[in-house]
């Protein structure tokens, strides 16, 4: 009796957690019918949201709760959209239109271009969310060997962070899932990927502001404030050659927007993006990032001989890379509500054991697939023609 009764409980308690889930999804287009990527989507009251996919698609879940707040859409170059959450989710089609708006910033700037780097990078601390805060984030990376996806991991972890000002202090991984295992070379990292993250994004390590030739490439706006997009051509520390690019608020002094592409002298290369969007203070936090390392290895004659294909000769070393995507699906800031579960440790994401949840999963904010995600996926589906879905069933 009391087994039935537990049952009945949980079956009821599924039903109301499910009811109260309200799916908040459309699609963001510009007045010429084009696709608006990587805008920040969200109820700001709340710190509930997400960014569109490369293609103007976006989804995540709410509540009740929230039917009577604001649904808020912003994006570099266009005008901020706001309706209620009743009023969206009683449109028939959900399609958002952004209005251009158009920049009438002057070309003579009352300060250099190196002077507007400078004051971002100086008001960093003061322009993000510098406090302490909790990063849900969705951590997918691609293992690349000969030019084909062989191996795919994706997390779900919660990460303390304190802004690109700042580092990350903690995280926790709460749900891991992979693909099946296609890769001959199997590369790890020492540490979990969202560490490299860290360890690549120059507002984090600091910029040499003077190495670099500085350009105003164009304008734009964002939020209702004139954007400065500026490009630095230059030499870091190593002797890499770099490009980074930065939209920036020309009052504000907020990075919105970094772009870096990195060519290292020993033939490796990294194209990197982080998007930055605004809580309900206005202050800046980690909305998405994605970044591709190229490199290669060397391998056996055993490897060599296995990768042999028609009409081309084995080669001592091989063609690898890390293909990353990061979706930050909500932030907390109220220390007392930070989720501690799941495991931490510095090691290769590959070697984070978690029983996998099927129905975890299905539960969560997922972000609509991009074309990277697309494109990866299907490299690693056409190896035996297996899809993603029953290579996450049987290989967890």
């Amino acid at each position: 009796m009391r087994c039935d009764f537990t049952l009945f409980f949980l079956i009821i308690s599924s039903f109301i957690y499910s009811q109260n889930k309200i799916v908040i999804e459309g699609l963001i287009l510009d007045e010429y019918n084009y696709n608006v990527p990587y805008a920040a989507v969200g109820i700001l009251s709340k710190n509930l949201g997400t960014s569109s996919n490369d293609e103007g698609a976006f989804y995540f879940l709410a509540t009740n709760n929230e039917l009577d707040d604001i649904l808020e859409i912003s994006s570099i170059g266009y005008k901020t959209f706001e309706i209620s959450v009743k009023d969206f989710l009683s449109l028939e089609d959900k399609k958002i239109v952004l209005e251009e708006n158009v920049t009438i910033l002057s070309d003579v700037l009352v300060k250099s271009n190196e002077d507007y780097v400078k004051l971002a990078i100086k008001n960093l601390k003061n322009s993000t969310l510098s406090k302490p805060h909790q990063l849900k984030i969705l951590y997918r990376r691609w293992s690349v060997e000969d030019n084909i996806c062989r191996y795919y991991v994706e997390h779900f972890m919660n990460v303390i962070d304190r802004g690109p000002s700042s580092y990350i202090s903690n995280f926790n991984i709460v749900q891991t899932r992979n693909s099946a295992e296609y890769r001959f070379v199997k590369k790890e990292q020492d540490v979990h990927a969202v560490k490299y993250m860290e360890a690549q994004n120059p507002l984090r390590k600091g910029v040499n502001v003077r190495s670099y030739k500085w350009k105003k490439i164009g304008v734009s706006n964002y939020d209702g404030e004139d954007v400065i997009i500026l490009e630095g051509k230059g030499l870091d520390v190593r002797g890499n050659n770099r490009t980074l690019k930065l939209f920036i608020g020309f009052d504000s002094y907020s990075i919105y927007k970094l772009e870096m592409t990195k060519v290292p002298l020993n033939a490796k290369s990294m194209d990197v993006i982080y998007v930055y969007k605004k809580n309900s203070e206005g202050k800046l936090y980690l909305s998405y990032h994605n970044r591709e390392y190229k490199t290669e290895a060397k391998v056996t004659d055993r490897i060599k001989n296995l990768l042999i294909r028609s009409a081309k000769k084995p080669r001592e070393y091989i063609p690898m890379a890390f293909r990353h995507e990061v979706f930050v699906i909500g932030v907390e800031q109220d220390k007392k509500k930070f989720d501690n579960s799941g495991i931490t440790g510095q090691m290769d994401m590959t070697l984070f054991k978690i029983t996998h949840n099927m129905n975890f999963w299905k539960n969560i904010s997922l972000p609509p697939e991009t074309k990277f995600y697309k494109k990866n996926v299907s490299e690693l589906e056409s190896l035996f023609g297996v899809p993603i879905e029953t290579q996450f069933q049987y290989s967890n």
